[in-house]
Parts: structure tokens; C-alpha cells; sequence
């Protein structure tokens, strides 16, 4: 809502020296989100000046049209001659009054007018447009032409109201009545402890039986409709300047006299309203809800198919407007023109004024069925005042009488559906209970009184709710209304205080302890949406039958291309990967860990809980039943160098061994034993895949792969060649755990280190002889690596040597050579009866 300071003053009586900045610092004390103060004419200085065009010499050697005019500015030049100007518009004639910058005028931008040559004659100052005096559209697309009555010469700065401060507030939905200059008034009004002068005090007649007729059929949709007839109107009527203005500094654009009431008069009291062309219409208006497959031509000349749940006006054609909306073609005011046979002037001289009330929520739903939102429908969905709209009628009427010279039928019809002021019961001491602030009864009662509430009551307080303000239904409304115009700076600032506890679960525990060693292991942690396009797991090379097809959909998704929920992590990695890889950053180790989404054995429909009253146990439970399984995932992706050249090394790229390094990472920080073995699924390729496995009560699980990527995974996501991922269920690894991660206990005793070689087949998973190694050597094995692999001649066709080296310590000894050796021979012999391995060279 744009709030012209002036215009403001009119229902305030503002201190003179009160500027936009000390209103805005108001306001926004007062609860109010006033995001700017415009400063109009700001860089505009004259002389500006009203002229009359005396003549007009047409200029048609030169490639557009130009004309030269010269002008009568009155004493304005200081000399009084006609002033030579120079001007490409061609919407005036002569004898038409104009806005005349005379040189040493600075227009806004910095836009000096001094005398100038061009084309071949010389121009002493400027005939202004309204967009280059920054006055906004006037619908004209051309020079000001102002009404005859102005006298030549004549200071425009004032007459065209250039210099003024515009408020723009952004007024949230619980605010609907400050979408209009009476409702920033009373907070004004309020917020500087001054009496308002409400504008929708007026004199309104009685209804009676032979006004405009209306029959109303949904009452609930529609429970107030007013109708006023105004005939005799001028066609030739043009709006008045200060009418023309305040449209503009309120952001709209004028378009004829009657359109520009009604908006005036909306902005002014915040009550829509319409207006139709008497002789247009056909029978009765009439308000009822849209037939199926009715349509109508709006206002914006688009034809609508309407929906039975859509609240219409009618007459006995139709449709002729959609409630609360837009109004239709067919009873549109007529712009004035002359009849080309007669040389009369035609155009709308009677007109129907429409002053209605209609559910928010019906209004609100069919403006975003139709994608049409309007000044009235934002108003209407946020509430109105319904008993506004006889006073806005009147004042419309008012208005067209005085601007247009009609004249007021006697006829007034109004239909009212019954309906009860709103009360609310609260206690004296609420606020000072929601606040921490003893208020005191006096101040709650004289703060609810202020925002125009009847309160009645001493302890316990009766609340009359003032109609202009729907959003106030509790107690805690009430007290917000006393606790802001109190002053939220106001309120102590205290520290909560909350309960000992007993720090991080384990679970939490588990996962920080992995983020922070996969970022210690040089992985940076990337954050993904959780939406993905059903389409992408054809990307990912999964079969048609992979349960990671069996997506959860969301009915609203943000966006139609990204539907459902992920049931992995690797696409929004891939994604981030590619991006960054895209725009120059080519070494990249990224990691994820969150939810993913699979639906659930039996899917179902949530019961809607009441809000009433807290949930039930049994309701909360049939609400997690149907509720996706929701594991919590880690992921990585890899590609570019793991490992930067330079003067020590020639580093190395990420490989698929890098990813199965970072799930043995994890499996660490969760106290893991992690199984790795060879495997093939989905994105990743088949000879350089892992498959990870855990125990879990007793049972081997499958908790995810790592390695190399597909070429064709690859190819279709645009990735970098050689791409790596990993990924693991993080809650079944969390399972597999034996337990909070213990400090493991720091031998003093010295270590005693044994290598063995030993030949396998070549089809012998390396993790699977060193698991054999580990479990043989016993309790003494502190550590197991493998240092070397070797295939050639020497070994033999389908065999490969694996050699490790062995560490083994006890704590409370110094072993012998005999010990050590012993523990070395147990390991091989058990890996000989598991695997067939051979000792090299035996």
C-alpha cells in the first residue's frame, strides 16, 4: 500500500515538521512494515510552469515528425513573449494548456533545460510529459494536457502536486484493513495520540424498495450489497487533477472519471467497488455461483471458463463479473467519443455503483483458480469492513455529483444476510501474562479502544470486535494488539532458562563425529534439495524393478519437474558436482548426509488432526504409520585430483578406491566393522564396484556401494570423466555398531612387525584375506596393511601375491620373536583353509 504523506494529512493532523522518515519510525513502533519512504520531486527544481500552446509549425524534412511551437508561459520568462520550444509529441493542439520546464529547470535525473539548437531552430525550455517529471502513467503516453481553466503562467510544482513523501507499507494478511488510507490513518492516529477524522463518517440513507434491483442467492458468499444509481453524468467529465494524482502516487493509473471514483474511493475507505454502465445492463444484478462451462469476457478482454465454486454477478445474460475479482466486458463504463453522423458526444451518462461484501476465502480461491489477482481481490481476502459499504457508495456518489454533474436517484437498495458483532472474553491481566509486562487494566482497556473495540467487564473483559478488523478471534489477538501499540521495544529482554539435559544422543553423536571426519579427510558438505524427477533414475542406470524407483509424490511440489521425494542422495551430489565442475572448479570431493524417502509397506491416508486440543496418543501414532520410512543416508562424490602436483609429487586423481576409503571412514566413527567386497549395482561400474555390508543381529545387510561411476551414468548426468561416489544407509551402519566408540588403550611395550606374502587366485577379494588374516592372528594384532600386489610369470596364470604387513603388541609384555611369528603362522594358516592361500616363495 503506497501512503502519500499528503493525503494522510488530511485524516491526521500531523505536526508540520513531522517529515516521511518520523511517520515510517512510527509506524514500524506500531507493528507496521513500511519498507520505504519515496521522496517525490526529489531532484526537480523549477521554473515549471502552466503554458498555452498559441502555435504549432510542423517540421517534415527531418526523419520523425517534429514540431515547432511556441508557446505563452505569461510572465513567467520575464519578458512575456511566446516561448520557442521544440517537441516530438503530437497528442496537443494548439490552444491546449501544457507544463512548460522554462531553461534552468533541473527535471528529475539531473535533466538540465537550457536553450539549445536543434533542428535548425532554437529551443528555449521543454513541454513535459508526466514520466519526465516522475509523476508515473497517466494513461496518456504523451505531453500533460491540462484542463482550460488554468491560468497561464501558473507555478505547476504546486498545481500537479510533484513534491510529496509516499509511504510504501507491506501489509501482511492479518492487516487487511491497512490496505486503505482510513486504516493507516487510525494507526497514525493512534501511534501519535491524535483524533482521527475517519472518512467513513457520512450521512447515508435509509434502504428502500425502489432502488437498482438485486437478488442475492448465496448469502453466505455475498453478505452485504449495496447498489446506488447516479444519472445525468457528463461524458466529457474528465478527473481532476488532485483526484489524478493521488491515484498515481498510490500506484494506480487514471482512466476516466468514473473508473477513477471507484478506485479513489477504494483506496480510500479499503472497500472495492464497481461500477456498470446502467444502460448495459439487462434485468436484476444478481449474485450466485457460476453454472458449469460459464463463461465470461473480463475486463483484461480474457475469455474464462468459470468454475461452479466461483462466486459471479450476474444480470439476465449471464455472468457480467467475477465477485470480488474483475468485472466483465459487457457492462464496461464507455469512453466518451463523438458520434461521426451526429457530431454528438456519446458515452456513459447513468451508472450502477456496486458497494459489496464477500467471503474472503471464496475470493481468495477463485482469484488463484483464474491466476487473476486484483486491487479488490487482495483487499477482499484479507478482509474487508462490511460495514463500509454504504459509506462508500454514498462517498461515490458524493464524488461523481460533484466531478461529473449527475445527480443522485433517490433509490437505495441494500441487502444484508443477519449476522452478530464478534466478541471475545479475556482476562484483564492476559497481555501482562503474554508479555511479562504489567500492563494494567486501564492501559488494556484504553489500547483496545484505541483500535476501535467496545469493552465491557472489570476482571473478566467483554470484547467487541470492531468489524474492519476480521483477524482479531482470541485473546492472544488481543493482547498482541495491546503489547504492540504498547511498543514491542519496550519488552525485557530475558534470558531463557532452559532445563539441564543431557547433551547429544548417541545418534546425533554418530553423525557429527562423520561429518567431521569426512570433512577432516578433505570433503566439503554440500546441502541438496530433496526433490527429484522420476526421470533420474533412468540417469542412474537402475533396473526397472530397483525399490529406489518407488517414490514418494508430493501433491503441491515446488516445481512439476521435480515431483517426488529422493530415495538416495546421489542425484542433488551429482548435481552440486556438476555445477561447480561447470564453472571451473574441476578437484572436487563433496559430501552429503540426510533423509531419504521411501514409501511405506502399507501406504495410507493421514487422519486430519484437530487443532482444538493436543492429539492423542493413538492419533499421533495413526499419523507415523502412514508417514514414508525416512533412513538417514551419507554420501560422497569424488572427481578431478584427489591429490595435487607440485614440487613433492605428481599427486593423483580421486579413484574408486578413494570412495570405499571414505566409507571405511565412517564405519570407523560409528564403530563399524565395515565388509567390503566386490559388487555390481545400478550407477556404478561393474568392475570397479564395492558392495559394503555390516552384521546386523547376526545377518550380513547390504548398507551400500562405492567406486567408479558408470561411462553412461557419467555421460548422462554431464559429469567429469572417472567419476567416483559413495554411498551407505547410515542408520544400518549406526545399527552394526558394538557400541560407543572407545579411546583405544596405548601400549607402552614395543611393536613387533611380520610380513607375509602369499598367493591367492586372482578372483580372491584382497579385503577377504585380510579378514581371514585378522580373525587367525588373534589379540595380538594391533594392525593389518597391505602394502603390495603382484601379478606376472613368477606367479603363475589367474594368480595374484598379496603381501601385508602385520603389527602385533601386547600390553603388558614385550613379545618374543617365537610369539610374534607363532600369531603370524596362525593367520596364514587359517587364510590357507579359507582362501587357498600359498606363502610365496614356499
Amino acid at each position: 500500500m503506497r501512503v502519500p504523506l499528503s493525503w494522510l494529512r488530511e485524516y491526521v493532523d500531523l505536526p508540520a515538521t513531522e517529515t516521511g522518515r518520523d511517520v515510517q519510525a512510527k509506524l514500524i513502533s506500531a507493528g507496521l512494515e513500511v519498507e520505504t519512504v519515496e521522496q517525490l520531486g526529489a531532484g526537480l527544481t523549477g521554473p515549471l510552469v502552466v503554458g498555452r500552446v498559441l502555435t504549432i509549425e510542423e517540421l517534415t524534412e527531418f526523419k520523425k515528425p517534429i514540431r515547432f511551437c511556441t508557446v505563452d508561459v505569461g510572465p513567467a520568462n520575464g519578458t512575456g513573449e511566446p516561448q520557442e520550444i521544440i517537441c516530438g509529441a503530437r497528442n496537443f493542439a494548439a490552444g491546449d494548456k501544457v507544463v512548460v520546464a522554462l531553461p534552468g529547470a533541473v527535471l528529475p535525473g539531473d535533466f538540465r533545460i537550457a536553450e539549445r539548437k536543434t533542428y535548425g531552430r532554437v529551443s528555449r525550455g521543454m513541454i513535459c510529459s508526466s514520466d519526465e517529471l516522475g509523476m508515473g502513467d497517466d494513461g496518456t503516453k504523451g505531453i500533460i494536457v491540462l484542463p482550460p481553466e488554468h491560468e497561464v503562467g501558473t507555478d505547476a510544482t504546486a498545481l500537479l502536486e510533484l513534491y510529496d513523501e509516499v509511504l510504501d507499507i507491506a501489509v501482511t494478511p492479518d492487516r487487511g484493513y491497512c490496505l486503505s488510507m482510513r486504516g493507516v490513518a487510525r494507526e497514525t492516529a493512534i501511534a501519535y495520540g491524535l483524533p482521527l477524522r475517519d472518512p467513513a463518517l457520512l450521512d447515508v440513507p435509509a434502504p428502500n424498495s425502489y432502488g437498482y434491483p438485486v437478488q442475492v442467492a448465496d448469502p453466505v458468499g455475498c453478505s452485504r450489497f449495496t447498489a446506488r444509481t447516479v444519472v445525468g453524468l457528463d461524458p466529457e467529465a474528465r478527473s481532476p487533477i488532485w483526484l489524478q494524482r493521488r491515484l498515481q502516487k498510490a500506484g494506480m493509473r487514471p482512466v476516466s472519471l468514473a473508473v477513477d471514483v471507484t478506485n479513489y474511493v477504494m483506496l480510500e475507505l479499503g472497500q472495492p467497488l464497481h461500477a456498470y454502465d446502467r444502460s448495459r445492463l439487462d434485468g436484476p444484478i444478481g449474485v450466485r455461483r457460476a453454472e458449469p462451462g460459464e463463461k465470461i469476457t473480463t475486463l483484461d478482454g480474457t475469455v474464462r471458463v468459470l468454475d461452479p465454486a466461483d462466486l459471479v454477478i450476474t444480470d439476465n445474460r449471464g455472468p457480467i463479473g467475477i465477485a470480488g475479482v474483475m468485472g466483465g466486458a459487457n457492462t464496461e463504463i464507455a469512453d466518451a467519443g463523438t458520434d461521426p453522423e451526429t457530431g454528438q458526444v456519446r458515452g456513459t451518462t447513468e451508472v450502477v455503483i456496486e458497494a459489496a461484501h464477500f467471503d474472503a476465502i471464496s475470493i481468495a480461491r477463485t482469484a488463484r483458480r483464474h491466476k487473476l489477482s486484483s486491487e479488490a481481490s487482495k483487499r477482499f481476502e484479507r478482509g474487508v469492513d462490511p460495514q463500509a459499504a454504504a459509506a462508500a457508495a454514498q462517498r461515490t456518489v458524493d464524488l461523481l455529483v460533484l466531478l461529473a454533474g449527475g445527480t443522485a436517484e433517490a433509490g437505495v437498495t441494500e441487502i444484508i444476510a443477519p449476522s452478530a458483532p464478534r466478541t471475545v472474553a479475556m482476562h484483564a491481566d492476559h497481555p501482562d501474562r503474554v508479555a511479562g509486562v504489567a500492563y494494567g487494566r486501564e492501559t488494556v482497556v484504553r489500547r483496545l479502544q484505541e483500535i476501535g473495540c467496545d469493552v465491557y467487564g472489570q476482571d473478566e473483559l467483554v470484547v467487541t470486535v470492531p468489524s474492519w478488523r476480521p483477524d482479531l478471534a482470541e485473546p492472544n489477538d488481543l493482547a498482541e494488539e495491546v503489547i504492540r501499540l504498547e511498543g514491542y521495544e519496550n519488552l525485557p529482554s530475558t534470558l531463557p532458562k532452559p532445563p539441564a539435559g543431557r547433551g547429544l544422543t548417541e545418534r546425533q553423536r554418530v553423525h557429527r563425529r562423520v561429518g567431521r571426519a569426512l570433512a577432516g579427510a578433505g570433503y566439503v558438505e554440500a546441502l541438496t534439495y530433496p526433490f527429484v524427477s522420476e526421470q533420474v533414475f533412468d540417469q542412474l542406470d537402475l533396473p526397472a524393478d530397483d525399490p529406489c524407483r518407488r517414490v514418494v509424490k508430493l501433491v503441491n511440489p515446488l516445481s512439476d519437474e521435480e515431483p517426488a521425494l529422493r530415495t538416495t542422495l546421489l542425484p542433488g551430489l551429482l548435481g552440486a558436482l556438476r555445477r561447480n565442475d561447470g564453472r571451473g572448479s574441476h578437484d572436487l570431493a563433496l559430501f552429503e548426509t540426510g533423509l531419504v524417502f521411501h514409501v511405506p509397506a502399507e501406504p495410507g491416508v493421514a487422519v486430519r488432526l484437530t487443532v482444538d486440543r493436543r492429539p492423542t496418543d493413538a492419533e499421533i501414532a495413526g499419523v507415523n504409520a502412514v508417514l514414508p520410512e525416512q533412513p538417514r543416508h551419507v554420501a560422497v562424490v569424488l572427481a578431478g585430483a584427489r591429490e595435487q602436483a607440485g614440487w613433492w609429487g605428481k599427486g593423483r586423481p580421486a579413484d574408486w578406491a578413494d570412495a570405499v576409503e571414505a566409507a571405511r571412514t565412517v564405519a570407523r566413527e560409528a564403530g563399524t566393522d565395515l565388509v567390503v567386497r566386490q559388487g555390481q549395482y545400478g550407477p556404478w561400474h561393474p568392475g570397479r564396484c564395492a558392495e559394503l555390508v555390516v552384521v546386523v543381529d547376526g545377518a550380513e545387510r547390504i548398507v551400500g556401494h562405492a567406486g567408479e561411476l558408470h561411462p553412461r551414468v557419467v555421460k548422462a548426468f554431464g559429469l567429469p570423466a572417472r567419476t567416483c561416489a559413495m554411498e551407505l544407509d547410515l542408520d544400518l551402519v549406526e545399527r552394526a555398531s558394538a557400541g560407543p566408540v572407545r579411546a583405544p588403550r596405548i601400549s607402552t611395550f614395543p611393536v613387533a612387525t611380520q610380513d607375509v606374502a602369499l598367493v591367492v587366485d586372482a578372483g580372491v577379494p584382497a579385503a577377504e584375506v585380510e579378514r581371514v588374516l585378522r580373525e587367525g592372528a588373534g589379540e595380538l594384532l594391533e594392525s593389518i596393511r597391505l602394502f603390495d600386489t603382484f601379478t606376472g610369470e613368477q606367479i603363475g596364470e589367474g594368480k595374484k601375491s598379496l603381501a601385508y604387513a602385520l603389527r602385533f603388541r601386547a600390553e603388558d609384555r614385550t613379545l618374543t620373536v617365537e610369539e610374534a611369528t607363532a600369531a603370524r603362522d596362525a593367520a596364514v594358516a587359517l587364510a590357507a583353509e579359507r582362501t587357498g592361500a600359498v606363502l610365496r616363495g614356499a
